[in-house]
């Protein structure tokens, strides 16, 4: 499926429309519930370490350090794909899915059109932004930590920002804008794969979906293991 994908390209004016089109599909149209997901499960983070820092002896800068990390390490990246792969990879197999059924697609071949590329690779493109989304989730979620423990009183701002500086490891941001790029890629493939090849009628494009979901989710998680194995362990 990938040769077919990459080969025979859909002239640049019609593919910059079509990719124009799955930015604000894909891309912007993913922000709010991205934002608002990350905003409170950040205050979420912030609000449950503090609860479990019990021993007075134990900084209060912590739950600015847990924040930092848990939002950086592991939320952003991996947990916001795993919902992405809810949103958008149930829409990317619905909609080609429904292509397929209603023989969009065999009208496309008939005019000598390669639907591969002109399906698939405008939503790889547009995919390949997904790390701005990332970005946003990381100061979301730390600003809702930020604004959970300073306005709960369980930090003072020097505390958290201490903590959010302490033992910074820039590599961390690299390694999560990494997997990043390499589940955005699965969540532009998989789904389309599931679209594309799906049979049947409308009640099968529900279900590919669905199928879609499942397999997206695993292979996310699978390469979150794979990659942190390979970019973190010394």
């Amino acid at each position: 499926m990938l040769k077919e994908v990459f080969n025979k390209p859909t002239k640049w004016s019609m593919m910059k429309q079509l990719i124009m089109k799955e930015i604000d599909d894909l891309v912007i149209g993913s922000l709010g519930i991205v934002a608002f997901i990350s905003f409170f499960v950040g205050g979420v983070v912030a609000i449950q370490t503090a609860l479990n820092l019990t021993n007075p002896l134990i900084p209060r800068y912590l739950i600015g350090f847990a924040t930092r990390q848990s939002v950086i390490l592991e939320f952003a990246p991996t947990f916001i794909s795993i919902i992405m792969a809810g949103k958008v990879g149930s829409f990317i197999t619905s909609s080609i899915g429904t292509m397929r059924v209603t023989e969009q697609i065999d009208a496309l071949e008939v005019m000598g059109v390669n639907s591969l590329n002109y399906l698939v690779f405008p939503k790889i493109i547009a995919l390949m932004l997904y790390p701005f989304v990332i970005g946003l989730s990381m100061f979301l979620g730390i600003l809702g930590g930020w604004i959970a423990g300073v306005y709960g009183g369980f930090a003072t701002s020097t505390e958290f920002q201490t903590g959010l500086q302490v033992e910074f490891i820039p590599f961390h941001v690299t390694y999560a804008f990494i997997k990043t790029v390499v589940f955005a890629f699965l969540l532009a493939t998989i789904p389309s794969f599931h679209g594309y090849y799906m049979k049947g009628g409308a009640l099968e494009v529900g279900k590919a979906s669905t199928t879609s979901f499942v397999w997206t989710s695993v292979a996310i998680i699978l390469m979150n293991y794979i990659l942190t194995q390979l970019l973190l362990s010394k």
